[in-house]
């Protein structure tokens, strides 16, 4: 079976470089860009801006090559990449949420984004606290790092 995508649209962000680069929308507080749409998908945003949250689905363009097994920058133990966020995935796909802060025709503007400039857009969808927030949870082996450690390597700002 294959499977294609098209973008439809491109992120711009002030991020070049992955290593410096946030590791995660909850330690990009201030980190704003744009979401700037094909104009043939801009009419899909009708009604977009009603939300305070989106998620961002994106092609990681610049990941590494996919492994089975990562060090996460959380751990210093590696864990199944399907047990972490980890870019160097068999399909190489992000899943971002951010703040929208507004519409402006077909380009969205955005804060919390940990995510490169350049990168190709898959799909826009509205975070919806009716369906999307869930408690309790488990978080899998993340339940042993504390806060002030996660914070310390989620913010690393270049």
């Amino acid at each position: 079976m294959n499977v294609s995508y098209r973008p439809i649209g491109v992120i711009r962000s002030k991020h070049t470089q992955s290593e410096s680069a946030p590791i995660q929308p909850v330690y990009a507080a201030g980190c704003r860009g744009r979401v700037e749409i094909l104009p043939e998908f801009a009419d899909g945003l009708r009604d977009l801006e009603g939300f305070s949250h989106i998620y961002l689905i994106y092609h990681l363009h610049q990941a590494p090559a996919a492994k089975l097994s990562v060090k996460p920058y959380l751990q210093d133990a590696e864990h199944g990449v399907f047990a972490t966020r980890a870019p160097a995935r068999p399909n190489p796909i992000g899943l971002s949420i951010v703040k929208l802060e507004r519409r402006e025709g077909s380009v969205l503007y955005v804060d919390g984004l940990d995510i490169l400039d350049g990168t190709p857009l898959l799909d826009i969808k509205p975070y919806c606290a009716r369906f999307d927030c869930i408690q309790p949870t488990r978080n899998g082996w993340q339940d042993d790092v504390d806060e002030t450690t996660a914070r310390h390597r989620g913010a690393r700002r270049g």
